[in-house]
């Protein structure tokens, strides 16, 4: 039988690397409008995201929206919207992505209270399911159909 790795490589995956942080969270280095920022993966989050204080880092242009964000211990929290990114992970590429944009200071500062590094945003499950994701917890790895 044919290990995962080559498999999903016959069937038109790309594999991403990850990171197991202190937090027990998977990281991985993912760029948005070409630049290199470093996420989260959060198979619970319904749509990637980014901190507010990124908004110019990642080149984004955003409008506000009545949407409330909520999720890791925070509520009701103000978001705008940004339309039309592109995102790259590893090789996989996808343009005109929607991404949420809100305050993620209240992760980071959780991420740095148990001794792991503040993140630019989360890659959720929006991601995930346009890529087809596979996660392979044992080699800490992504992937994701081209």
């Amino acid at each position: 039988m044919a290990s995962l790795k080559k498999f999903l490589k016959a069937k038109g995956f790309y594999k991403i690397p990850l990171q197991l942080t202190q937090t027990n969270h998977f990281e991985l280095t993912a760029s948005i409008n070409g630049v290199t920022g470093k996420f989260i993966l959060d198979t619970g989050a319904s749509n990637t995201c980014v901190g507010m204080d990124k908004i110019e880092f990642f080149e984004m242009i955003s409008e506000t929206t009545d949407i409330k964000a909520a999720g890791a211990g925070a509520t009701e929290m103000e978001t705008l919207i940004s339309n039309k990114n592109k995102i790259q992970i590893g090789n996989w590429i996808k343009k005109k992505q929607k991404i949420v944009v809100f305050d993620l200071t209240h992760v980071n500062q959780a991420l740095v209270a148990h001794n792991a590094l503040p993140v630019d945003g989360i890659i959720g499950a929006d991601i995930l399911k346009k890529g087809k994701a596979i996660i392979d917890y044992n080699k800490k790895c992504l992937y994701l159909k081209k």
